[in-house]
């Protein structure tokens, strides 16, 4: 009999990596490896380098990292770019000493120019100025996917080393953070419209004008495209990534405003009240909109409505806080 694949999915207690992980279940030839923070400090280069060598991985799955929306951002931005260079270079590099031949790193959209010519393509990386409020955010995230395609230019044909990256658009879904300061907008906007409706309050107010566009991709689609790089040949992959900022975007195609996204979450909550601005609040930046035409023709694209993951996310938060049962 064949061994399984013995796979690690670095933050699988997170958004991201829970679905990863719960895609990779699916897969009866998979050994699924996973440690909790509590057991495996990912910022200890020492711990991260023997938990790799000892437990003979084959596969890493780097979905850990510290995220949060634009207050947390501005409030901690510090924690943000050490945290996550020290938990992607560790994986990364300790990956490579133990003879981890695969690795999926996972990015962020906000590694792109604030004024990006839209759709964002890849080669636009590098291109301008970042987003100030996320700033430290994305200079860790763009390191991360530097490192894995200079480890592929230095070490790819000595090694065989094949480290991959995918830069999704703003996700949501299944295993958010629902946090109103600290969260990404969606669970940000889930929380105060439930906890609106729940006081009967009059009215709620969002940050910014509303104006700004967004895109949002459901976090089970992300897995799935996530397996789908990660199970392309080096050839195909390579073809259509190039050997020089070889990443990938992986997004839903459409976008909305945050005005518009706020009275679907208002609608899916069933809250009645007023919906306000507040333009003394940073909107972020103006419009993102990633360019994914290089991973649909590898064969992945999302197949879930943002109407239909909102629908489903709430009810992931209802359950979170016990109004009903866990789907």
């Amino acid at each position: 009999m064949n061994e399984k694949l013995r796979v690690y999915v670095a933050g699988h207690q997170g958004m991201v990596g829970g679905a990863i992980c719960r895609r990779l279940a699916e897969n009866c030839q998979v050994d699924l490896i996973t440690r909790t923070k509590k057991d495996l400090d990912l910022t200890d280069q020492g711990a991260v380098r023997k938990f790799l060598r000892l437990n003979r991985i084959d596969q890493v799955y780097i979905a850990a990292a510290k995220v949060g929306g634009i207050h947390a951002n501005a409030t901690y931005p510090a924690e943000f770019l050490y945290q996550n260079l020290m938990i992607e270079t560790n994986i990364i590099h300790s990956a490579f000493k133990s003879g981890v031949k695969k690795i999926l790193f996972l990015g962020s959209s906000c590694i792109y120019p604030k004024f990006a010519e839209q759709p964002i393509t890849e080669d636009c990386l590098l291109m301008g100025a970042l987003e100030k409020t996320n700033e430290p955010y994305a200079i860790a995230k763009i390191a991360g996917l530097k490192m894995c395609e200079s480890y592929n230019r230095q070490y790819g044909k000595s090694h065989g080393v094949d480290y991959r990256s995918i830069m999704p658009t703003n996700l949501y879904g299944r295993g958010d953070t629902y946090h109103e300061e600290n969260s990404h907008v969606i669970p940000a906007l889930i929380k105060r419209f439930h906890e609106a409706k729940e006081k009967r309050l009059e009215s709620i107010t969002i940050w910014g004008t509303g104006e700004a566009r967004r895109e949002f991709l459901y976090v089970d689609d992300l897995a799935e495209a996530c397996l789908h790089v990660m199970n392309l040949s080096r050839s195909d992959y390579l073809l259509a990534v190039g050997e020089i900022n070889c990443h990938i975007n992986a997004g839903a195609g459409s976008e909305i405003t945050i005005r518009e996204l706020a009275e679907i979450i208002k609608e899916i909550t069933g809250y009645a009240g007023e919906l306000n601005t507040d333009i003394t609040r940073p909107d972020g930046t103006p419009r993102k909109l990633l360019d994914s035409s290089k991973l649909q023709s590898l064969g992945w694209r999302p197949t879930t409505s943002l109407r239909s993951g909102l629908a489903r996310t709430y009810e992931d938060f209802l359950s979170s806080i016990g109004s009903i049962s866990p789907r």
